[in-house]
């Protein structure tokens, strides 16, 4: 078959997906006005990922050439370009574009979402809280340096709900417009990036030089276009967005440096059959305590898989994860009888382990 054949097969082809999506955003119009009528929210994270564990499952049946990682490319794009076709939702994030919580909310809510960059994560709770946005995606925990305090301090502020996560490998490029790395001066970045890129700053004999800490390391990679003797510790896509230079890549110390995000909103997910549930859980302060009460998850056969404990205004609280989903017919008895020392974050789709 020659060159121009392929490629008309091609066209056709294109023609009928053309089509096809067409008659698919058709559905979804009409599933929004059912939705409408009914106040139901219009993202479903359980249902979005029925659907690609079952195109998963059928690709592999039938041997098909594309990887899970490129049907959740595929699908996950076409659920955002649906979702903002019936009724546009703006997505809180910790700002600015670029940054790691920027690429966390793209991979969820792909590129036509209406993005709302923000400060602070307790700008993000705040405003989806107010309604300004549906959505908000915010940072829980490091594979280097653990859990967020401000996160699990705004858990616990608010009443807003975890719907989903998302798991972000961390990769830090060394940006700068100076060709000579003895002239550098300054390097920009976020101030836990100093740290999870100390080995290659001592490698560079770059110990001296002043660490300037930023709100974000997108915000670092912006100073740094603007000034010959500075550099950036930034994700690649940031150091492209400001074209500045990237001189060295994945200079992290831990090769598999993971970030976990997650996004919240003002409803609750339905069971999808693999889920994890999120609480924050304040205890009396005696012995054994903690034994107790985390006897009637082992009784139950609830798995544990998170245990954190965590201050909040001088008084201790923990920060605890199981696998299931609050109204499965094992917990929901744990939560009832344990309700005035329990705080339900959200059960949501299970995507990742632990960091």
């Amino acid at each position: 078959m020659t060159l121009d054949e392929l490629r008309l097969q091609i066209d056709s082809l294109d023609d009928t997906l053309l089509k096809l999506y067409n008659e698919r955003m058709e559905l979804v119009h009409q599933v929004g006005e059912l939705k409408n009528t009914t106040g139901a929210p219009i993202y479903r994270p359980e249902r979005e990922q029925a659907i690609l564990n079952r195109l998963k499952t059928l690709n592999k049946e039938s041997n098909g050439k594309l990887t899970d990682a490129a049907i959740d490319a595929l699908f996950l794009e076409m659920f955002a370009v649906a979702r903002n076709l019936e009724l546009p939702e703006g997505v809180a994030f910790l700002g600015p574009e670029a940054s790691f919580t920027h690429q966390a909310a793209e991979s969820k809510f792909g590129a036509m979402s209406a993005y709302i960059p923000m400060a602070s994560i307790q700008g993000i709770f705040r405003e989806v809280d107010k309604g300004t946005a549906k959505f908000g995606v915010i940072p829980i925990e490091n594979s280097s340096n653990g859990i967020v305090s401000d996160t699990i301090n705004c858990l616990d502020e608010y009443s807003l709900k975890i719907i989903a996560e998302v798991m972000i490998d961390v990769h830090f490029a060394f940006a700068t417009l100076s060709e000579d790395i003895k002239q550098i001066r300054k390097i920009y970045s976020k101030d836990i990036a100093f740290g999870q890129c100390r080995l290659f700053l001592h490698d560079l004999g770059l110990d001296d030089v002043e660490l300037v800490p930023v709100e974000s390391t997108a915000k670092a990679a912006k100073l740094a276009a603007q000034d010959e003797s500075a550099a950036a510790l930034c994700p690649a896509i940031a150091a492209k967005l400001y074209n500045l230079p990237i001189r060295f890549n994945n200079i992290e110390d831990n090769t598999n440096n993971r970030t976990r995000f997650f996004i919240i909103s003002n409803f609750e997910n339905a069971p999808s059959g693999d889920d994890k549930t999120s609480l924050l859980v304040r205890l009396s302060n005696k012995p054994g305590s903690l034994v107790d009460f985390l006897n009637h998850f082992e009784e139950a056969g609830v798995n544990l898989t998170k245990i954190k404990s965590h201050i909040v205004e001088g008084e201790s609280i923990f920060f605890i994860e199981f696998h299931g989903h609050k109204d499965d017919a094992n917990v929901k008895p744990i939560l009832e009888k344990l309700k005035d020392e329990i705080k339900v974050l959200g059960s949501y789709v299970r995507e990742t382990d632990d960091v």
